[in-house]
């Protein structure tokens, strides 16, 4: 059963179980596609790269979107990694949704130019040419979003997209979620959407299931509204929603 609730700007689904939470969200996602289509005759849409999207992405990629008129973009990738690297976001994208499906443009973030500032500079530029109909959100245990950790989460930040080391409770969950096997194996920087593009997307959908996201989302829904967790912004912005399941949800009371 799915409940709904407003947390100021945001509207939070709350599913009763992590699959059915997948589908609502990849619903959901699967609409707001299909009718930025409809309008624009296309669709550009930002992914998270995370466990957390499976259920999500395996909806979607079963779907009868035209995906021939869908540009696609991610929001983070670790500096310098292998490509094909079973840890890099841009595999983890193309294995669950984009080598599945007959996508219209797709844009990997890093490791296409000659250096990372040359990275920063096309990702910059592909992202400002038009507007971004949907960012499909993650919210990371100490509460990021994207690779914006509390530590270099600027609310007002100048830059579109930029290079950040990672905390050291970011680079813990990526053992946590299972994509290394040791806290030294993994990446201590990483190159990022900033927190204001993201914002400026005209949809923004996270989705955030299971009992490790708990404290974020505590924090996201009642704490304060600070850089401290990054996600707490989005209590501010309208046409922002929240896909979650009772597990990630258990810790909030009203």
């Amino acid at each position: 059963m799915k409940k709904i609730k407003m947390y100021g700007e945001l509207e939070v689904h709350i599913s009763s179980t992590r699959k059915e939470m997948g589908v609502v969200a990849g619903k959901r996602i699967e609409h707001i596609i299909k009718e930025a289509i409809q309008e624009n005759g296309e669709a550009r849409v930002i992914f998270a790269s995370a466990p957390s999207q499976n259920e999500m992405l395996a909806y979607l990629k079963d779907t009868d979107i035209d995906w021939s008129k869908v540009t696609g973009f991610h929001m983070d990738e670790y500096v310098g990694i292998d490509k094909k690297a079973p840890q890099s976001f841009t595999k983890f994208l193309e294995d669950r949704l984009v080598d599945h499906v007959s996508m219209g443009h797709w844009y990997p973030f890093g490791g296409t130019t000659a250096s990372v500032e040359e990275d920063l500079k096309l990702y910059t530029k592909l992202l400002n040419e038009k507007p971004i109909d949907l960012v499909i959100l993650g919210i990371g245990e100490n509460g990021h979003l994207a690779f914006n950790d509390p530590a270099f989460c600027d609310f007002n930040d100048p830059l579109t997209v930029k290079t950040v080391d990672l905390d050291e409770v970011c680079r813990n969950q990526q053992v946590n979620d299972g994509c290394f096997t040791h806290l030294d194996l993994v990446p201590k920087q990483a190159l990022t959407i900033t927190i204001p593009p993201l914002l400026a997307c005209k949809k923004k959908v996270a989705v955030v299931p299971g009992p490790t996201k708990k404290y974020a989302i505590l924090n996201t829904l009642l704490g304060e509204i600070t850089p401290n967790c990054p996600a707490s912004i989005l209590r501010t912005c309208k046409d922002s929603e929240l896909y979650i399941d009772e597990d990630s949800y258990s810790l909030v009371k009203e």
